[in-house]
């Protein structure tokens, strides 16, 4: 009779399947020409089981980020090319320039700091921690969903015996979420061309980055001469930067509605009750899929509708001022329009791994009022000057809100009034608070007849 436990016999059932025996990717197992013909990169899925292997020996119930850093290497190194030294040169002459450029369009003072260039990799290297930050919230909903699925699904007197599986269980489901997010992230190197590209502030405030690959796969088509690419590029990258190290508190405030947005995320239960019930270790194509396709991610609460309103408008309002000012900085360029109209297409469509990024964490990085607001910010600088329209930056409580994007002639009065020594106009919401302060001083007891007579009275009884 075996001396093992339940719970050795389910983790040694679960190392053979998830690849323990030296057979799993032998002879006697699959045939790596197999796996290309279905379309499954061999070596990614090899990573995807060596990381569940670790997961098997380790079983500490964390999350696995090692193994996204792992495969998004993977991905962002394949077809990967060097940065040569006339790329260097020309995108070091391009900045320098877009800098002088940007000092007359904007007040914000230079970073400071020399920009980079950055293979696929490194960009990789040095964005994975903001990555990781946005999408753990995720993954642990869905490595605890996952548990607390199955093992309601597993009889009571059952549950103890195995609780060393269920937090293999758990640490399976965040290496496959782990896995994923490498996948992702691998691919977005891919895309992005500039350190600001994405929306969110992937880089520490004050650099400015641009990837020579891709920036040459951009250019590729659009018949623009390269220069001119490079010094429009090089003046948005430069602003993005110059005002995260403004606004010192901006990269918090955005980081923060990111990963409060992310927190709010719960995992369906309904479609993982479903799933858990037939999963099976050693295929997880299923959960993978699941989790790649959104599905797992319910419909958003009416206060994740709000989180995400006003991420959005902030990005808006962050983009909106970069499109203003670059486009300022690089009147010059002849081909600017061109440039601009194509940029804003590319933004507004996307690329495939921002779209599996929003499956994924549920998060889009399109913001909808790009142009309302950049409209805004050009009404704003051509009203009061840049001066006023840059110190709206200085202080969270300055910057423009959703409304004022819709109704930039309010904001632009009371800006107009506050720079004349003037009380600024009153708006719908001054009205309104008015309105109530007056009710609620109506509404103090007062010396009416209505109150009891003092102690001074004489007495009527």
């Amino acid at each position: 009779m075996s001396d093992n436990t339940p719970d050795d016999d389910f983790q040694e059932m679960l190392r053979r399947m998830l690849g323990g025996d030296q057979n799993a990717f032998g002879e006697a197992g699959i045939d790596p020409e197999q796996l290309r013909n279905m379309g499954v990169d061999p070596a990614q899925l090899q990573q995807m089981m060596a990381a569940f292997q670790q997961a098997m020996s380790t079983s500490n119930g964390e999350i696995p980020w090692d193994s996204a850093r792992t495969g998004a290497l993977h991905v962002a190194n394949q077809d990967s090319l060097a940065i040569t030294s006339g790329q260097r040169n020309d995108l070091a002459g391009a900045f320098q320039l877009a800098d002088l450029w940007l000092s007359e369009a904007t007040n914000l003072d230079p970073t400071g700091q020399l920009p980079i260039v950055l293979t696929r990799g490194e960009w990789v290297e040095q964005t994975l921690p903001v990555w990781q930050e946005t999408a753990e919230p995720v993954a642990e909903s869905v490595a605890d969903a996952l548990t607390d699925a199955l093992e309601q699904q597993t009889p009571e007197e059952m549950r103890q015996a195995i609780s060393g599986a269920s937090r293999m269980i758990r640490q399976v489901g965040g290496s496959l979420f782990a896995a994923q997010l490498g996948q992702v992230v691998g691919k977005l190197s891919k895309e992005v061309v500039s350190g600001g590209d994405v929306g969110i502030p992937v880089l520490p405030p004050g650099v400015a980055a641009i990837l020579p690959q891709n920036f040459d796969d951009l250019g590729e088509g659009l018949e623009i001469p390269h220069e001119e690419l490079a010094l429009y590029f090089a003046a948005r990258e430069l602003a993005h930067a110059r005002l995260f190290k403004h606004a010192k508190w901006l990269r918090l405030h955005v980081m923060s509605q990111v990963t409060d947005f992310a927190r709010g995320i719960h995992i369906d239960t309904d479609v993982l009750d479903d799933l858990a019930g037939r999963f099976d270790p050693s295929d997880p194509q299923e959960l993978q899929e699941a989790l790649g396709s959104g599905a797992l991610l319910p419909k958003q609460t009416e206060a994740q509708k709000h989180a995400l309103d006003r991420l959005e408008n902030m990005l808006a309002l962050i983009e909106g001022w970069v499109d203003v000012v670059a486009a300022d900085a690089a009147a010059r360029i002849p081909s600017l329009d061109r440039i601009a109209e194509a940029t804003r297409r590319r933004r507004a469509v996307g690329g495939p791994a921002q779209d599996a990024l929003g499956m994924l964490v549920g998060l889009q990085l399109r913001p909808r009022r790009l142009r309302e607001a950049a409209a805004m910010w050009r009404a704003i600088g051509d009203a009061v000057g840049r001066d006023v329209r840059d110190g709206l930056w200085d202080y969270p409580d300055l910057v423009p809100t959703a409304e004022d994007i819709d109704n930039p002639q309010g904001l632009i009065a009371r800006l107009e009034a506050s720079a004349r020594g003037e009380e600024a106009p009153r708006d719908e919401m001054d009205e309104a608070l008015a309105q109530l302060f007056a009710e609620a001083e109506a509404e103090e007891p007062g010396d009416d007849a209505g109150e009891a007579p003092s102690g001074d009275e004489p007495d009527r009884s």
